[in-house]
């Protein structure tokens, strides 16, 4: 995989790339945040406590960290295009792994599904990020990879609203799925509501092999880095910005999980009963962050100052939602009661709030993180992908401490330590080129 800068690239010529980038980034969004509305879904039909349903983002990011290595090497060999085409066959696969999966209603082969799925992407984002970062200069490439993120968590908007349209549409009050006992039979009714919606992403996944093994996106060749780094440094690991970089990394992924994926099973033990649409309201706030990206950088605020940015408000909100009341939904009567949409208890809305601390750090990362690697970007932006294990990782944690007390807005807590490592890296990490 070759990815550097190239300033001979114009705005005209890269037109067609990134709007077929831009696509990918919509599948990332889409299969990603269906998470959301899954595990609570899961947890009903498969009578599992809140830990065991947050296996659903362990077995999906783990794969990123277990494959990142393998698809870069497979990046490697087949180029862009072809490895991109691999990526989504390997996805197409996940989908239709959820058939038997449904059709059993077992626990296992749902994780199984979800780790193909996520291999797939592995391949997919290994190769669109570092390609969004370097088809232009690389001081707007924090703008870029937030244009990508609009597209990306527009789809997290969508993907609730489509997951209860086709599943949860004749039930009635979906709390009460929550609240009961279910029979067997109830159960594989349930469970085989799922098989449809995997079987649309299947098909549209193979079309997009078609569209994206045609196309004509153009190399970018690493030589034109070159200049980017004049040492003789012989690994990965004599690079601290990298290093520290997917440390932030892991961290900011650990958080944007836990605010997309566990607000659905906070809201379902508040029995909301509209639970299964919450990943929605952590999209729309995501969108926020991303709009404030694309307006200000670099005009306005510079990469790392975004970075300063997001840890700070994610201090604000999970001091937030360990001190709001669960019995009160002052915060969303003020703001739209007005207009009939569903209140949340305050707790919930300032976990949605995340979404707005975490928007920028992806897009602000990358650029940071790859500037002077040379011939080490392809590993780097391996290593990069190999960090989003942080949303297999953290919010299995946040489930055992919710587990062990009973207490939703302590375990946010959690986010304390990981806001603090993405400040210390807009700080200092950054900037470090030696050790």
């Amino acid at each position: 995989m070759n990815v550097s800068n190239v300033p001979e690239q114009n705005s005209n010529n890269s037109i067609v790339p990134m709007i077929i980038i831009g696509l990918l980034f919509f599948i990332f969004g889409f299969v990603t945040w269906l998470n959301g509305s899954l595990i609570p879904f899961l947890r009903i039909i498969c009578d599992l406590s809140d830990f065991q349903a947050l296996f659903v983002t362990f077995a999906f990011y783990i794969s990123y960290t277990v494959m990142a290595l393998p698809m870069a090497a497979i990046l490697n060999k087949t180029g862009y295009r072809n490895g991109m085409a691999i990526g989504l066959a390997i996805m197409s696969s996940g989908a239709l792994l959820f058939i038997p999966a449904a059709l059993s209603a077992n626990y296992i082969l749902f994780l199984i599904a979800l780790f193909v799925l996520g291999t797939g992407l592995t391949i997919l984002q290994t190769a669109s990020n570092p390609y969004v970062v370097f088809i232009g200069p690389i001081e707007s490439a924090a703008r870029r990879i937030a244009v990508m993120g609009v597209i990306n968590k527009f789809a997290g908007v969508v993907v609730p609203v489509v997951f209860a349209a086709l599943i949860l549409s004749d039930l009635g009050d979906a709390s009460d799925l929550t609240s009961r006992q279910l029979s067997e039979v109830e159960i594989t009714a349930l469970s085989e509501r799922l098989i449809l919606p995997y079987i649309y992403m299947a098909c549209a996944l193979i079309m997009l092999i078609g569209l994206v093994y045609f196309s004509n996106l153009p190399t970018i060749s690493e030589n034109s880095n070159a200049h980017d780094t004049e040492d003789d440094r012989k690994s990965i690991f004599a690079y601290p910005q990298i290093i520290l970089g997917a440390i932030a990394l892991f961290a900011n992924i650990g958080m944007e999980v836990i605010a997309g994926d566990t607000i659905g099973l906070y809201g379902a033990r508040e029995n909301l009963p509209h639970f299964a649409t919450l990943t929605s309201y952590t999209m729309i706030f995501m969108l926020v962050g991303y709009f404030v990206g694309i307006f200000t950088i670099p005009k306005y605020m510079s990469q790392s100052q975004a970075l300063y940015f997001s840890a700070i408000t994610g201090f604000l909100c999970i001091i937030c939602i360990s001190l709001s009341s669960e019995n009160s939904n002052s915060v969303t009567h003020t703001l739209w009661g007005w207009t009939g949409l569903p209140l949340l208890p305050n707790p919930i809305f300032f976990v949605a709030t995340m979404g707005t601390a975490n928007a920028l750090v992806w897009p602000a990362i990358w650029p940071l993180a790859l500037k002077g690697l040379g011939k080490f970007t392809p590993l780097g932006s391996a290593l990069l992908v190999m960090s989003v294990s942080g949303g297999a990782i953290i919010p299995l944690v946040f489930g055992k401490i919710v587990d062990m007390t009973d207490n939703f807005q302590m375990a946010y807590l959690i986010g304390i330590p990981c806001y603090l490592l993405i400040f210390l890296y807009a700080y200092k990490g950054h900037k470090m080129r030696h050790w």
